[in-house]
This record gives structure tokens, sequence and C-alpha cells, in this order.
């Protein structure tokens, strides 16, 4: 069932990407990136985020077309960009966002589009069921083929995913960070598998943050930086501090003239004592106090959103308590924090942040309509005097309090969304990923915005997967693995007193902390192990 069809001749690149550049609205995503891959050999494809490492690989597998640049499979070109044609060439995706549907069972899901029939041509289900079977043994992993999806842990999604993409026969087989939300021991046999597919002369496209993991899977490695090509070269030449120091490279120096204003911390406004949710966090506590900002550091699926759900309410916490200024607290649902003065920005700025054909105003007021409310009326007055005060306060760029949002560049749209939840003035303010597709100016204003708010006396929980946002945004860094607290720095700590260049020294903390993540994940691993 694995077995890709044979190469023509193993000294072809199984896939050659020449010149790949691709935009999105303005921003260059990827500009004139190469990438070869062999047969038989696992290639890691490395980069922070915004690095341009799955839109690559979306643009190999037809999901985009690129602006330039051309994509070879086995020597041969493809004849469209489109995942029919990238599917018909042998390459196979396992996304790292899941293409799962919950309602379907885990057959049909690993065969989705490509459904198995009898010789009336109807769907067989059971014969889907006897190959999805085949494929877990395969693999090694339990997972019941006749199941929901959406009944299913995050783990066996994540296994439902793999084999999905593994039932394929691809000579070409692309993994965007598979062991997220893997088990250690699901993990090794994972590899065991991705060994087994190597010695047939599959090329493995491996990306994970888990650099522990590409050094003991990855014959070579690529290295991807703000959009651009870095290094290729084989796993030999690239000991971990010398992919960090690749990936990191001189991301920082943008952010380096940011001015970090001071801020007197003051009482406890947060505590979390030993805080579980219906997955993930996994027994957490800290303590966030007023003018403080504290950041959140972790891979995907390290279980940052996931806490910041809990604080907020959305999930509910399974043990634990949660104290807000010294009183503890039962936060059920979203509107428990709010009263007890929490406020989300979620990181899903377009669906879960603003309602983009509706205007700045609506959106503006959309979390204190309850205040502005009288006998059933909203007082436009006060609505447009707040929408007003916000623009000004947060400098919003728009023609009018009456233009849609969809019309403001994601940088004014994220401060739209910021502004909603601080009307409602709130203590504590929880930031997932605030700069995500943004500028670097506007992420600056954020960035400063974000110390201003701390110098008024609020607490805000900031969760970034930029490291250089969190280092020049906050006074503390909890790191997390895997739902659980790792370590707690204070962000002098992570300071090289020998760097005097703001950017050189800002590039060194990265670093550092990045350093400290891979050590929770090794330490995490070693206690599963």
């Amino acid at each position: 069932m694995i077995a890709p069809a044979p190469t023509p001749d193993a000294t072809v690149p199984a896939v050659r990407m020449t010149g790949i550049s691709k935009s999105f609205g303005g921003v260059r995503a990827l500009d004139t990136v190469d990438l070869e891959v062999l047969p038989g050999e696992v290639h890691a494809l490395l980069g922070g985020n915004g690095a341009g490492k799955s839109t690559i690989l979306k643009v190999l597998n037809g999901v985009h077309v690129p602006d330039d640049g051309t994509v070879e499979v086995a020597g041969h070109k493809l004849a469209a960009a489109t995942p029919e044609a990238a599917r018909a060439a042998g390459v196979a995706m396992n996304f790292q966002e899941m293409s799962l549907i919950p309602t379907l069972t885990v057959a049909q899901n690993v065969f989705l589009t490509r459904e198995v029939r009898d010789a009336r041509g109807l769907i067989d289900d059971e014969d889907s069921i006897r190959r999805a079977e085949a494929i877990f043994r395969m693999l090694e992993v339990e997972v019941n083929p006749r199941a929901l999806v959406g009944d299913l842990g995050a783990g066996q999604k994540q296994l439902t995913e793999i084999a999905k993409a593994i039932s394929q026969d691809a000579r070409v087989l692309i993994l965007d960070e598979p062991s997220t939300a893997l088990a250690v021991s699901d993990v090794e046999r994972l590899f065991v598998f991705l060994r087994k597919l190597k010695a047939q002369g599959v090329a493995i496209i491996y990306v994970s943050h888990r650099m522990d993991e590409i050094a003991r899977i990855a014959d070579r490695a690529t290295i991807l930086r703000d959009g651009r090509h870095v290094i290729t070269a084989p796993m030999a030449d690239l000991p971990i501090d010398t992919m960090i120091e690749h990936i990191v490279g001189k991301r920082s120096k943008g952010l380096a003239d940011v001015e970090r204003s001071g801020a007197t911390r003051g009482e406890a406004l947060l505590e979390l004592k030993n805080v579980t949710g219906p997955h993930k966090p996994d027994n957490v506590s800290f303590t966030l106090h007023r003018g403080e900002v504290l950041g959140l550091a972790g891979l995907l699926g390290s279980g940052r959103s996931a806490l910041a759900r809990v604080i907020a309410g959305i999930e509910p916490a399974a043990g634990g308590e949660i104290r807000i200024k010294g009183r503890p607290v039962q936060i059920r649902r979203p509107a428990d924090a709010i009263a007890e003065g929490i406020a989300l920005v979620p990181e899903a700025r377009a669906t879960q942040g603003i309602i983009p054909a509706h205007s700045v105003a609506e959106n503006m007021v959309m979390a204190i309509l309850g205040r502005i409310t009288k006998a059933g009326l909203v007082d436009r007055s006060r609505a447009r005097e707040v929408t007003d005060q916000m623009i000004q306060r947060l400098s919003v760029k728009t023609a009018s309090r009456d233009h849609a949002v969809s019309t403001l560049s994601g940088g004014n749209q994220q401060k739209v969304v910021i502004g909603k939840w601080l009307a409602t003035d709130p203590d504590i303010l929880i930031l997932d990923e605030p700069t995500a597709g943004i500028d670097i100016g506007s992420k600056s204003e954020i960035i400063r915005l974000v110390r201003d708010l701390a110098m008024a006396g609020k607490g805000v929980l900031v969760i970034s997967s930029e490291l250089s946002e969190l280092l020049t945004a906050c006074d503390r860094i909890l790191v997390m693995a895997d739902g659980r607290a790792h370590q707690m720095l204070d962000r002098s700590e992570l300071d090289d007193p020998a760097e005097t260049i703001p950017e050189h020294a800002l590039q060194a903390a990265e670093r550092r902390l990045q350093i400290e993540i891979q050590k929770a994940l090794t330490a995490k691993e070693a206690t599963d192990g």
C-alpha cells in the first residue's frame, strides 16, 4: 500500500523548486526561494514564525499559486498549480492546521475525496475501515477507524492526519509539525515508519520547531528566514546552536529601537495555582501583578492559548484555583471573566475579533453594548464618544468611524480589536498573538501600547510566537511545553552584558530564549519517557 511509484533516476531530485516568490496583499511571504529534496532523504525545513515554511509547502502542494518560479517533481514540471496536479505527481501533505472533518469517521477522513468503491461504484466504508486499520498497524498506533474524528483527542486527530497523507502512496511526503500533539512513544513509532519510507525511496519533507527531533530524523536541512533562503546543509554541519543562529538571524532588528518604558509592579491581580484545563494547560501556576507584562513562550501545542481560554472562561478549568486580587473566583464562561475585569484579544482576529462588514464604531462598542443601551436602544451619542476616544488613544488610521473595518489595514484592524476590549476597562488584558500578520511599524506601535497599558496599572499577559516581541514587551516570560510551565524568567536574565548594540543584544536574548524553549521540550520528553 505504501510503496511509491518508482523514480526513473535516483539521482534526479524528488523536488526542485526554483526562484519561488509569493505575496499576499502586498506582504512578500516568499522571495526567490530555492528548495531541493532528494529521493530517500528526510529533509528538514526550518525557520521562525513567518519565515515562509508553510507557504512554500502549500506552493509545492498546489494550494498556493506562486507569483514566480518553477516547481518540478521527479524531474517533471507540475502540470498545473493545483492540489490535484500535485497529488497526481505523487505529493502528499499533512497540514499543520489539520484538514479533518469532525462529523466523519476516521476512515472516511483518511480516504476523503479518494473514497474506496465497490464493483457497483458505491462507497465501500467497510473496505475503507480495513485499509485504515492496516495503515495504523504499520504505524503501530491505536486509532479506531470507526470513531468520529470530533470525538478524538488531539493526539489521535494528529495520527489520523498523518495516516491520511500516508494513504496516498506518495513519492514526496510533507509533514508539517506532525509531532505537535503526539506522545513521545507515538513520535518514536512515527520515526521508525518514516525510516521505512525513506528506505523505499520516498522523499520526506519534515517541518518542526523541535530541533532535537530534527537532529535525530533529518539528513539535511533548509532554513528560511523572512521569506528568504538562508542555508541548506547536512545535519552534521548544523548543531542546534548553529540552527538557532540561522533561524534568528537579524529578525530582531526592527524592534530593537522600541523603547522599553518602565512600570512599577504593584499588587497581585491574577494568581493561578495548579490550574488544569480539559486537555491543556496542565498544573500551571503563576502570578500576574499590576503594572506588569508577562509573556508566555512556547511552540505550537505548548498550551499557551489553551491557558488563555481557561482564564477567559472559554474553556472550563478542570482543576486548580484562580484568584483575582487575592480573592478566589469561579470562571465558568466568558461573562464571568469579563465581570472580573479580564479581557481576551483572541489570536484569530478576522473570525473571533471583528465583524469585518460592520463599521469601526459598531465593532469598537460591541463588548459594552449592555452599558450603553437604554430601554433596548443603543445610545449612539455614547457609542460615538467611546469610538472617537479609542481611535485617538490607539492612533487608529481610518477615514471615518463609520467605515467598515474590512477597509482598514491589518494593524489598524488589530487596534480596533484591542480598543473594543479596552472599552470594557479591564484590569487584566490577555493578548494572543497580538501582532500576527501585521507590518513592523504596527508591531512597534502595539508593543508600545502594551508597555503604556502596564504603566497605567493594567496587568498584561502576552502570547506570541515572535520571541523578539516577547523580549521587547515583557518584564517576565513563562516558558511552556506541552501544557506545562517549565521556567519563569526575568527579562534581564536573558541579556548578555557584553552586547552593547541594541539589535545584537536583542538577537542574543532571542537565542537564549530559544534555547530555553528547546530545554523545556527535552525536559518534558525525559519526564514522559
